[in-house]
């Protein structure tokens, strides 16, 4: 391939990515946790792009909702344990509920809803979703992890002195546990954040650290949703 047939290559790649609201909505996250952990809740140009940006990404997440009240009504894959489908199913009606609360708090921040005592207090409660929800996917991903290590020890096992790397089954499996582990890292900042928002624990998690860990969760959130590059044909 030439220079310009790698560029166009990375290029549509950079396309596809940014298609995606998913991704744009992550970039704002950053962008917004960024500029909250430079403002450290200090009033100027930086507090203004993380009230901005908030505001901008809530108009991302309209009708969002919607995608974890279907995966809250879909089965469950077989062989899943049971505290671990319960935990799954309440992590994705604690997000659903943050959602659709969440679209109240943006239509009080721009005048639309009136009431901004109540938009406050719903603006609360979707924050103790959203942390519950995270609590949960912590919970999912230790869970997974646990069931990850026993089937790759007894692929082991039955592999001997074979080279476990260069089974199929014991790659895929690893390269699975290593993005349960990712994801347990991004939930596990995602309650810091949270218990950041609500001020549960002001001197300790004050706005530069949950700018931080927002900051840290976000670029996670991103790396995660990166397209694969195809693969390239044998000549």
């Amino acid at each position: 391939m030439s220079t310009l047939d790698v560029a166009r290559a990375d290029l549509a790649l950079v396309v596809l990515y940014l298609n995606k609201a998913e991704a744009r909505d992550k970039i704002c996250r950053a962008i917004q946790y960024g500029s909250k952990y430079l403002s450290n809740g200090e009033p100027g140009t930086a507090q203004n792009v993380d009230k901005s940006t908030s505001l901008a990404r809530k108009v991302f997440r309209l009708f969002k909702f919607v995608n974890d009240l279907h995966a809250l009504i879909s089965p469950t894959p077989a062989g899943t344990p049971l505290p671990l489908v319960l935990l799954g199913k309440s992590k994705n009606a604690l997000l659903s509920t943050f959602l659709f609360l969440d679209q109240i708090v943006w239509l009080g921040r721009t005048g639309i809803y009136k009431n901004k005592e109540q938009a406050d207090v719903i603006g609360r409660i979707s924050l103790f979703c959203w942390m519950g929800s995270s609590i949960c996917t912590t919970l999912v991903e230790l869970g997974e992890l646990g069931r990850l290590s026993a089937s790759m020890k007894k692929i082991e096992k039955h592999l001997k002195k074979d080279d476990k790397y260069q089974n199929e089954e014991y790659r895929a499996k690893l390269k699975k546990s290593n993005e349960r582990s990712l994801a347990l890292i991004k939930a596990g900042m995602d309650i810091v954040v949270a218990v950041g928002l609500l001020q549960l624990a002001p001197k300790k998690v004050n706005p530069r650290v949950t700018g931080a860990f927002g900051f840290v969760s976000s670029l996670i959130s991103c790396y995660q949703l990166l397209p694969s590059p195809p693969k390239s044909k044998a000549s």
